[in-house]
């Protein structure tokens, strides 16, 4: 048997405008949004520290630098922070800049998940690695892409997180079609980007979170352009099925999409709720503002 190569590093891609947030996302990367006070890029930083990951690349594109800038130390705050005996605030500055090794590849223009992902070639370099969208923020334990982990270990194949989505949303995502292999594991036999409606093979879309091989290096650059004139991962992905293998999980836990509105307030409500300092008085505010709407 193989032996299966351990995942060091993760890709995260953070180069995309945020049209869905506009005006905001004309000054602020929307991975920058806060999720009550803490950016949805450090939820996802966070999950890959929670499970085993430390090696972090950003792909960013022009007028993105406060992405890195914000894992980065910042001298004068800290010493305001030491001066005013701050202590609390000061350790949690810090360990934004501790937490993980943090590095960034420019995606130079706009053409698509699977181009920015390309991006990031010579950082990985010959390894399997994480990939993790912003977008997509999961609470489950283990975290979601320690799920991921935990199934290529045993496979030694690229794994992607699945979701069931509700009869009908088939056609907003990429749909797999797979055999079951184990408790929410599937051997998956095609993918169908965006499938139209009534003909997804299933109800399990590809959400943010993958582990791939570095063999996806080579099939990505040959892709050509799909959907939208980009250069599509599921398209990737579906060659790597049928030439390499791929697997699938059902992540288990809560997922929100913040890259939806309705999924970005509703994920910020979720975390307040869960606060101690602010759980409570979140939760008699929106208990109010629904019986008066």
């Amino acid at each position: 048997m193989a032996i299966v190569k351990p995942v060091r590093k993760a890709v995260l891609p953070v180069a995309g405008i945020g049209t869905r947030f506009l005006p905001v996302t004309k000054a602020v990367p929307k991975e920058l949004l806060p999720i009550v006070d803490v950016p949805a890029i450090q939820i996802n930083v966070e999950e890959c520290v929670a499970s085993g990951l430390r090696d972090l690349i950003l792909v960013t594109s022009r007028g993105k630098d406060a992405l890195v800038d914000y894992f980065d130390r910042a001298g004068e705050l800290e010493e305001l922070l030491e001066r005013k005996g701050k202590h609390a605030e000061l350790a949690m500055m810090r360990r934004l800049n501790e937490m993980a090794q943090i590095s960034a590849v420019r995606q130079p223009e706009t053409r698509g998940l699977g181009h920015a992902v390309l991006c990031a070639r010579a950082a990985v370099g010959d390894e399997p690695f994480a990939v993790l969208l912003g977008d997509d923020l999961f609470e489950g334990d283990p975290p979601g892409i320690r799920q991921l982990l935990d199934v290529y270990a045993r496979v030694g194949k690229g794994v992607v997180g699945l979701w069931e989505v509700p009869a009908g949303q088939e056609h907003l995502y990429g749909i797999v079609d797979g055999a079951s292999v184990g408790a929410d594991v599937f051997r998956l036999n095609k993918l169908v980007e965006k499938p139209e409606p009534g003909k997804a093979p299933s109800r399990l879309a590809i959400v943010g979170r993958y582990v791939l091989p570095p063999e996806i290096f080579p099939i990505l650059a040959n892709t050509k352009p799909g959907r939208g004139g980009e250069i599509q991962l599921t398209d990737a992905l579906a060659a790597l099925c049928a030439s390499d293998g791929l697997y699938g999980v059902r992540l288990r836990g809560e997922r929100f999409d913040a890259g939806d509105r309705a999924g970005y307030v509703l994920a910020v409500l979720r975390y307040a709720l869960r606060r101690s300092d602010i759980g409570a008085a979140v939760r008699t505010g929106a208990e109010k503002l629904l019986r008066e709407t």
